[in-house]
């Protein structure tokens, strides 16, 4: 089977709650256009805790990436704070966002965009049985 064309979506999105929401659905309709039911859910899930952190703490506006290249699918949060993100103690009800990227993606990372223009926080979900 051939390597499917590469393709890239970014969204953005106002400092608003209900940005999350909305951008969930643009997902699930972008994942299914392109033959990607199976990441779906899990992309879901990954999108609303990279956005719900976004929102939650920072004050500007933010945006959602989505990349499709070879066997590899990338969804990213970019928002307008630079500084590196926190994990919550497992105690703290609060801040699960980051473990639960950590338990569904198969990689993630961050890095500061321009020095100060903010942070792109990502996560990556493999394709291979698509």
């Amino acid at each position: 089977m051939p390597t499917p064309a590469p393709w890239e979506y970014t969204l953005y999105i106002p400092h608003d709650p209900r940005a999350v929401g909305i951008c969930r659905r643009a997902l699930r309709d972008i994942l299914t256009s392109h033959h990607l039911p199976t990441l779906v859910e899990p992309a879901e899930l990954l999108a609303s805790e990279l956005l719900g952190n976004a929102i939650r703490h920072t004050e500007g506006p933010a945006a959602l990436k989505l990349r499709r290249s070879g066997n590899s699918f990338r969804l990213g949060a970019w928002d307008t704070d630079p500084a590196p993100p926190a994990e919550k103690p497992q105690d703290d009800e609060t801040g699960r966002g980051l473990r639960i990227v950590r338990a569904y993606a198969d990689d993630w990372g961050w890095f500061q965009v321009n020095g100060t223009a903010g942070k792109y926080v990502w996560c990556e979900l493999g394709t291979k049985t698509q």
